[in-house]
């Protein structure tokens, strides 16, 4: 290993080979270049596969990857071709959900379709119409009647959005027979829902946090996270690194989602006490692990939604209720 010598006037250098640096891990005291920050990266994605992804030689496995476009799902789906793209038994397909954003998913959904063709990989995609829901555009316009029109009705279109998407992702999963889908979730968005759940004092949603390998939801695929370790601004570095096609923009109507707060909260402790994010998942994973010994933890168990047959808690699905919350006249409730 080269010895990495720097005074105080110089830029950081990589503490393996001594060339400029660009991340320093507050969490872990590494200084790295972006040659050793992939390699890093690729072990850590490499150990988690082989906790989450159980693969059977003796039949074919596909794998189903949910990509946006971004950085996170470029990263996932570079990483998972590199690592296990070559294996005879394993098939990936990515995929990609237009929830009908004009101006923003266009191009990210160019980026997603480049980097499919860069690593040669089968691309599917859907849209929210062709699943029956309203374009997010739409929701949007329709949110502030129909809250003045009923009491406690979310009015954030991240609440829509994200139920929507995951049905528009167990779709393209459903539709390629897919065995697993692999989420581009790192670090910071899964130490951002540990929160969101703990404060809300949600353990259910805790136990149900990916990774499913060893709890699979009846009639979905298990997802998996092999990011999950990874920080967002690694990952970020590593995508400027590889060059990949990502598109940068946020989603225009994000702004104000509670996971905003709590991705500020997240970050704030994390410069306070480095490590904090690895503690929060670490929590979520020792919640599981005294479920699975039989403690008296309460789980609900899903049932089906009797109008459109995914999983659910209640007697239909949260998308059915939303759906119906949208489809209406927006001339009868202004009238």
């Amino acid at each position: 290993m080269a010895e990495a010598t720097q005074s105080p006037f110089q830029a950081p250098v990589c503490d393996v080979c001594g060339r400029d640096a660009v991340v320093e891990q507050a969490y872990s005291g590494r200084i790295l270049c972006g040659h050793h920050l992939e390699k890093s990266i690729r072990k850590k994605v490499g150990k988690e596969l082989r906790k989450q992804l159980h693969l059977d030689k003796s039949k074919p496995t596909t794998v189903f990857v949910a990509i946006s476009g971004g950085k996170d799902s470029a990263v996932l789906l570079t990483v998972l071709v590199d690592l296990i793209g070559m294996r005879r038994d394993v098939r990936i397909v990515a995929g990609c959900v237009d929830e009908g954003i004009e101006g923003y998913r266009p191009p990210s959904l160019q980026c997603a379709i480049d980097l499919c063709d860069d690593l040669g990989v089968e691309f599917i995609t859907t849209t929210y119409k062709q699943l029956n829901f309203k374009h997010m555009d739409d929701v949007v316009k329709r949110l502030p009647v129909i809250s003045e029109s009923k009491e406690r009705v979310s009015t954030m279109p991240c609440s829509y959005c994200g139920v929507f998407r995951r049905q528009g992702i167990n779709a393209l999963a459903k539709q390629v027979n897919a065995d697993v889908v692999a989420l581009g979730h790192n670090l910071d968005d899964m130490a951002q829902t540990v929160l969101m759940n703990m404060t809300n004092g949600d353990i259910d949603r805790t136990l149900r946090l990916a990774p499913h390998t060893d709890a699979p939801v009846n009639g979905l695929p298990p997802r998996i996270v092999p990011l999950r370790w990874i920080p967002e601004q690694e990952i970020h570095l590593l995508a400027l690194h590889k060059q990949l096609p990502i598109h940068h923009e946020e989603c225009p109507y994000a702004q104000g989602a509670l996971r905003w707060r709590y991705r500020d909260i997240v970050a704030q402790l994390e410069q306070d006490v480095p490590g904090t994010r690895h503690s929060l998942v670490r929590m979520s994973d020792n919640i599981k692990q005294v479920a699975r010994r039989g403690a008296p933890l309460i789980q609900s168990h899903p049932t089906t939604c009797e109008r459109c047959g995914s999983p659910t808690s209640g007697a239909t699905c949260k998308a059915c209720d939303m759906r119906d919350l949208l489809d209406v006249d927006l001339d009868e409730i202004t009238d």
